[in-house]
């Protein structure tokens, strides 16, 4: 039996435009990131001689959107691009397309027609920070989003009719190495406390068996001590940090502390020892916690801790809205509190190749329904259109 392919669509209010999408992750591999594409059916009759265009933005996001006319909330678009779709420019037959984009246009009939649009490897991957109980409608975000809408002209769109609009969020993310992160490295960070009065140091080590952890797997960190000091050390407890630089609109710095093993251990003068901790950093245990890191999420999907932000070299940081990072803390008392850190990468497993488009001759469609999507935070277009 052939298997399903699910694609999603969202139909404008006033029915003259409607988008497709059999995805709505798209991948940055470092050196390219997967295409947009789509198909959009339109409604003649209802358009009325307008035109139809779709644009993808990638759109830094800070505070309610109600406060924007206001210049209390911050917004900046890192990325836009607009394309005419109705009327074709060229003969839908020379269009650039992919297998399920031709199944789309055979079923779909002939008034949809195919978008493909590109997204630069410069540009940050989907992030939210995670809102408290009393910041409702507020965001920070770095978000992307197709929208298709009816127009005399692009440049027409803020002002284009909203009952013509229709707009899908999606997401960019970045994948683990798979297999290449078998032969990572073990990290290691070690550090020498010297003592006034004490013949010998503390020697202190925290080691990783590789650099990058899947979401939801348990990290497993190895700790020496050696006190050659004539200190007792003692409240040894071992965290996983996540930091979250907020660099686009100011220099915000958020420390977030998201599994954390507090042992009781300790060591006597002259005494060592090498012992193994494990932590789960995971949002299941952090979910009231403001200001956490959370890779973007669609509106009928779960989501989970950030993923660590992977910037290449060339790219300027600013750009990129939000970073995030990992580390592990190891602290303890010792006549005062010595501690290490040791960075870490949290990542998304690279899925297991998907079958051939080819194969998945049976498609299903996913109706977003506004009555759905009212109210949740981080919703789709529902910020940008009014309620329906």
């Amino acid at each position: 039996m052939s298997p399903k392919r699910v694609v999603f669509k969202k139909v404008s209010r006033d029915k003259s435009v409607a988008i497709y999408m059999a995805n709505r992750d798209f991948v940055d591999h470092c050196d390219h990131v997967d295409p947009v594409d789509g198909v959009i059916v339109v409604d003649p009759s209802q358009l009325k001689g307008k035109r139809v265009y779709v644009m993808l933005t990638c759109t830094f996001r800070y505070g309610r959107r109600g406060d924007e006319v206001m210049g209390v909330a911050f917004r900046r678009d890192l990325f836009a691009v607009t394309r005419q779709v109705y009327p074709p420019l060229m003969d839908k037959e020379r269009q650039t397309r992919g297998k399920i984009q031709e199944k789309l246009l055979s079923k779909l009939g002939p008034d949809a027609y195919p978008f493909f649009l590109e997204l630069p490897d410069n540009l940050p991957n989907s992030v939210t920070l995670q809102p408290g109980p009393s910041d409702v409608g507020k965001k920070c975000a770095v978000e992307f989003q197709v929208k298709a809408f009816g127009a005399g002209a692009p440049q027409q769109q803020a002002a284009a009719d909203k009952l013509s609009q229709v707009g899908l969020t999606i997401r960019k993310i970045q994948y683990g190495h798979g297999p290449a992160r078998d032969a990572e490295m073990s990290p290691t960070a070690e550090t020498t406390f010297e003592f006034l009065m004490s013949d010998g140091p503390l020697r202190l080590k925290l080691r990783l068996p590789k650099e990058t952890f899947y979401h939801g797997e348990p990290v497993r960190a190895d700790v020496s001590v050696d006190n050659s000091s004539n200190r007792t050390v003692k409240d040894v407890s071992l965290s996983a940090e996540q930091v979250t630089n907020v660099i686009l609109y100011s220099d915000d710095k958020y420390v977030k502390t998201v599994a954390k093993e507090e042992t009781g251990d300790g060591a006597a003068p002259g005494s060592s020892w090498i012992k193994s901790y494990t932590l789960y950093p995971r949002l299941e245990h952090n979910k009231e916690r403001r200001g956490l890191a959370l890779d973007g999420h669609l509106k009928h999907q779960d989501t989970n801790l950030a993923s660590s932000s992977v910037v290449k070299p060339e790219v300027l940081k600013e750009l990129q809205g939000m970073l995030v990072s990992y580390k592990l803390l190891l602290k303890m008392t010792a006549a005062g509190e010595v501690c290490v850190e040791l960075p870490f990468k949290l990542m998304h497993p690279k899925p297991q190749a998907a079958k051939e488009e080819s194969e998945c001759d049976d498609i299903t469609f996913q109706d977003f329904k506004r009555a759905y999507l009212r109210g949740v935070i981080g919703d789709d277009d529902e910020e940008e259109e009014d309620d329906a």
